[in-house]
This record gives structure tokens, sequence and C-alpha cells, in this order.
């Protein structure tokens, strides 16, 4: 079975001209199959970065990357309704959904199902594969022994699977925005206050302890989750691609790291050096792998 290094969708709210650039440098040179483009998180931001679009698929596409466009996770206005149709009924376009009001857009057309959409057992792989779903990203929440029953599921339906394994793990999504609201302001008129923390914004705890990241409407861990350790167990599981969340660190050597753990010419112990030197100094969790708490760090680090 051949595994896929995969870089999810732009969670976080950045520059339109810094996005643009950090896609031509992933295109150029970072050893990733696919790539998930999109607005994920706010619909508001998707027209800054909407005159860029065209030429950064075609940066992409010869590079020899797949593209995937990858849909809101939560859809309240007509408008984004609208928005999401209209991608979904783009004829050429590989979708992920990843609000169940994009699966009706879907219909008769295969799809991928992102993380957002609660993907926790078999009947449920078997209902969306049988409306033409075809690959699955799944929810990061998932333990091992998740992993392992879907991944045995997958093989017999014909569909594949992906996992994140690097980058911060959304938690949850809200109508308001604390973004907005942490700064005295409202969801309407948020100045897209978002863009001043590429990473999300830390929450703190009263006593001072950071605990969580918003990014928008968008509640985030604070922790990175890093499953380098877990990599080699999960290609044993009938998981197929592996996904990188960007941020704002260097993500070419993140994803050169993953890249050579899948080729098997570095082992765990460097790879986890080699990320510890190119990534953000905050602590690593793989947690909900190993069936604790999302925040958690289990084993040797």
């Amino acid at each position: 079975m051949s595994h896929e290094l995969t870089l999810g969708p732009v969670l976080f709210h950045w520059p339109a001209e810094l996005k643009r650039d950090f896609y031509f440098r992933i295109a150029d040179e970072a050893p990733v199959d696919t790539v998930y483009l999109g607005e994920v998180i706010c619909s508001k931001r998707e027209p800054f970065f909407k005159p860029y679009i065209d030429e950064v698929i075609e940066r992409l596409q010869q590079a020899g990357k797949r593209v995937v466009f990858s849909t809101l996770a939560e859809i309240m206005l007509v408008r984004e309704r609208r928005l999401t149709e209209e991608l979904c009924a783009q004829a050429d376009t590989i979708v992920e959904a990843n609000d169940s009001a994009a699966l009706n857009f879907l219909r008769g057309k295969a799809h991928r199902i992102g993380p957002f959409l609660n993907v926790y057992n078999e009947k449920t792989l078997e209902l969306l594969a049988a409306r033409g779903a075809t690959h699955f990203t799944l929810p990061p929440e998932l333990p091992y022994e998740s992993l392992l029953v879907l991944g045995a599921g997958a093989s017999r339906l014909g569909i594949s699977l992906e996992v994140q394994v690097y980058g911060r793990i959304g938690l949850a999504l809200s109508a308001r925005c604390y973004h907005a609201r942490a700064h005295d302001r409202v969801k309407d008129n948020c100045g897209f206050i978002c863009e001043q923390d590429p990473d999300g914004m830390e929450l703190k705890t009263m006593n001072g302890s950071p605990f969580l990241a918003i990014n928008g409407v968008q509640t985030m861990s604070w922790n990175y989750l890093n499953l380098v350790r877990e990599l080699p167990e999960m290609q044993g599981l009938g998981i197929g691609a592996f996904r990188i969340s960007p941020h704002s660190n260097d993500m070419v050597a993140t994803a050169r790291v993953f890249r050579a753990l899948l080729n098997q010419d570095i082992s765990t112990d460097e790879a986890m050096t080699r990320l510890e030197e190119d990534g953000p100094s905050l602590p690593y969790a793989n947690g909900f792998y190993h069936g604790s708490e999302g925040y958690r760090w289990q084993g040797q680090y």
C-alpha cells in the first residue's frame, strides 16, 4: 500500500500575498502529494485570496500536486450555502466536504469527507461511501482502536483514509467569533483582527496557563499534534494518507521530515529531533491517539 503525504487547507487568516507565496513554495519545494485549498473557517476571508487562486492551482498542478478544494466547515448564511453549491458543481474539481450541507450538493459525484464531519464508525463509512464518498479524513480525536476498526472497514469498502499527524487540532466551531469579542468587536465588524495571529490566538486559564488557541470562530488545541512516533504503526492500519496542517513555521522542512519517515529513510528519533529544530517552541501532544486527553504526550519525547 502506497502512502501519501498531504497538506491540509490553511485554517488561519494569512495576508493574501503571503498565502500565495506560501503555496508557490509548497509547489516548488515540498514533497507532498495532495494540497487542500479553500476557506474552511470563515467565509468573510474568502474574497482576499480569490484573485490568486487560479495561479496557485496552476503552479501546484504543474509541480505534480493533486489539488482538492475543502468546503466551509460551518454554513450558516444563504451566501455561504451558495458558495458551497457553486464549488460542488464544478465538474473537474475534487471536493472535500466539511459540512453536511455540502453532501447534498455532491450527490452523484465522487467526493471526499473532511475531518469536520464526525465519522466515528463503520456504519457511517458505509453510508457516506454509498453516496459517493471515496476518501475520508478522520477526526483527529479518534484513538488507535477506532483507527484499527475503520482501517479494516475502509479496506473492505475500497475507500481510502487520511489522518492528521501534525499541527494544532480543531476542537470546536461557534456561531460567534471569539477572536472579535476578545478585541471588543462584533463578528460583522471584526476588522479581520484574526490576521494578527497567524497560528491562532493563545487562550489562557484564570491562573495564566496556556490552554487553547482561538482562530476566529474556531477553537483549537494549544499544543501541536505530533504523531511522528505513531506514524509507522498507522502505516499498517489501512491509513493511506497523512495530513500536515499548515502553520507559520517552515512547512517545507516539516513536509520533508514526514516524507523521509514515510519512506523509512530516517528513524522516528531523528524525525522528532528535526521537527523540534524547525517547529514552534510549543509542546507536542498525541493523547487522543492513545485514548487519553488530547493535550497529553504519551511515550518517549
